[in-house]
């Protein structure tokens, strides 16, 4: 009988693995992440929408002020506070920001919201002014939440 090798001993300070992207591992699963500012009653209202409009669950959610989200764009080389005024979407063909993650999203819903996609002809700068008066407005016209957006125990799957 021929004794098996001992495994190798831990070392101090050896580095650890890094531990899972959640945003990541939802991409490579085949879905999208939104993620959105989560003290903005305007974007809240658009990820209710989003959970109402995708019985499939094909979006996750997380705050841009998340953990997760930060470490998801830092790890992307994208500055998450300069992102704070843009909704970001995250999928198998990229990152996308403003007018373009929004009609992204649209196009996902499928029908009749697919049909809003055809916008994305307006060209984008044209399309990202919009947003971007939107954006600067939105705390304003729609308000501020004092925390970020809690998920119900129903959502909290959504949720990254």
């Amino acid at each position: 009988m021929t004794a098996r090798p001992a495994p190798p001993a831990a070392t101090a300070g050896a580095p650890r693995p890094a531990p899972p992207d959640p945003v990541q591992a939802r991409i490579d699963a085949g879905g999208a992440v939104v993620l959105f500012d989560g003290v903005c009653s305007l974007c809240n209202g658009a990820v209710d929408f989003i959970i109402r409009h995708d019985p499939a669950g094909r979006f996750a959610f997380a705050s841009l002020q998340s953990d997760e989200a930060r470490a998801y764009l830092e790890a992307h080389g994208r500055d998450a506070d300069a992102l704070l005024d843009t909704v970001v979407l995250a999928d198998r063909d990229g990152i996308h920001e403003r007018s373009t993650a929004a009609l992204r999203v649209l196009r996902g819903l499928g029908a009749p919201w697919v049909a809003l996609y055809a916008l994305a002809a307006v060209p984008r700068p044209a399309r990202d002014a919009v947003y971007r008066y939107v954006a600067a407005n939105r705390y304003r016209w729609f308000g501020t939440r004092e925390t970020c957006r809690l998920p119900s125990p129903e959502e909290r799957a959504r949720f990254v």
